[in-house]
């Protein structure tokens, strides 16, 4: 005959099923939300953590990556000039205008980079290569922006800033934080496509040569070059995610609702665990009229609790699955690490057993004579 917990979780096919459903509602509740912020907070950074850089040069106080000031290209030598720096390239990341098909006209921020070299290249490529953006007027956008810029194919012709560009890529997400999306193309190209001058660039990107200090090069360039900042990847990474996540707002209003998901997870599990618990309670009353001790019904109670937990988080976990799959397309990424989904464990059965303390104090001052009385 199986275990007390068991027999008073499954006898009860309905009520079970309330408690599951519960559970797995919190569960994909709280992975959506977190999902939502961890993606949002990946999409601000996005162009400077697959950089591949180790320190970025820009002018003196910008706050992010999309509000580069332009200063002189020749600022470039001198970088390349000073000691333990194995690469310098001259990067650009600016707004300017896309023409569809139609007339209509949408914003995007074009990514100029040198297409011989191994920074800042777009990534996930899943059509043509980045050897194609050396052809005239070349550009890759990411698939998931097709529909907003007007885009079915590659080869297609559309006006960036005023002048021609032609599709010959295409990545797979590669999201912006903005509703612009990311092009990439050459230097050169980007030039034209925002109108900057021949001698200017908006950021220099630093490769520190293996087994130097990339502290002791970054204090190097400080010395050397005047009028620019120089930035760990690290540093510009985390400043552009603060910017965009708690600055301006947006993340604060995603991680409350992160926070809110956590707190009616909580609610939810506790209201159904609660009401489970108290639909035995007369069954309780028995085993205490029987002699049996308090320790044995927290451990019938908290078994129960565990059991629900573990059922609860893989039905949830199958359903956030296609939740975090079916994102994929959206415009707002979810996203789910396995780090993540191991820590979803571990707050789900704390839910549940922090949900059955809830309930304990009620049974262990149940009187065992109720038992008796009609």
């Amino acid at each position: 005959m199986p275990p007390l917990a068991q027999r008073n979780l499954f006898h009860d096919k309905v009520r079970l099923t309330v408690t599951l459903t519960g559970i797995v509602f919190s569960v994909v509740l709280i992975v959506v939300q977190l999902g939502l912020f961890l993606g949002f907070t990946t999409a601000t950074s996005n162009l400077i953590d697959h950089s591949g850089a180790d320190l970025w040069i820009t002018s003196k106080n910008v706050p992010y990556v999309e509000q580069g000031v332009a200063f002189s290209e020749r600022k470039l030598n001198q970088v390349r000039a000073v000691p333990g720096v194995a690469d310098a390239q001259k990067i650009i990341a600016h707004w300017t205008q896309w023409k569809r098909h139609d007339g209509g006209q949408e914003s995007v921020q074009v990514v100029g980079f040198n297409v011989d070299d191994p920074l800042e290249r777009p990534w996930n490529l899943v059509e043509g290569r980045v050897e194609d953006l050396k052809s005239p007027d070349a550009v890759i956008m990411d698939e998931l922006y097709k529909q907003k810029l007007g885009v079915t194919r590659v080869g297609e012709v559309f006006e960036i800033g005023g002048y021609r560009a032609r599709v010959v890529g295409f990545t797979r997400g590669i999201r912006s934080f903005t509703t612009s999306p990311y092009v990439f193309t050459s230097f050169k190209n980007a030039q034209d496509f925002t109108n900057m001058r021949e001698d200017q660039t908006l950021f220099i990107l630093v490769k520190v040569a293996p087994g130097v200090s990339v502290e002791q090069v970054r204090r190097a360039l400080l010395d050397r070059v005047k009028d620019v900042d120089v930035l760990t990847n690290a540093q510009f990474s985390h400043m552009t995610t603060f910017y965009w996540m708690f600055t301006t707002g947006a993340g604060v209003a995603v991680l409350i609702a992160a926070v809110l998901g956590l707190v009616v997870g909580f609610v939810v599990v506790a209201q159904t665990i609660y009401a489970t618990t108290m639909d035995h309670i007369r069954e309780f009353g028995t085993l205490k009229a029987m002699g049996a001790p308090n320790s044995y019904v927290y451990k019938v109670i908290m078994k129960q609790a565990a059991i629900s937990a573990v059922i609860g988080y893989v039905l949830g976990m199958i359903v956030s699955v296609f939740v975090v799959h079916g994102s994929e397309k959206g415009g707002a990424a979810i996203l789910m690490p396995m780090p993540m989904a191991i820590g979803m464990f571990f707050l789900t059965l704390t839910m549940c057993v922090g949900a059955a303390l809830v309930s304990i104090n009620k049974v262990t001052r149940i009187d065992p004579a109720m038992v008796f009385k009609g």
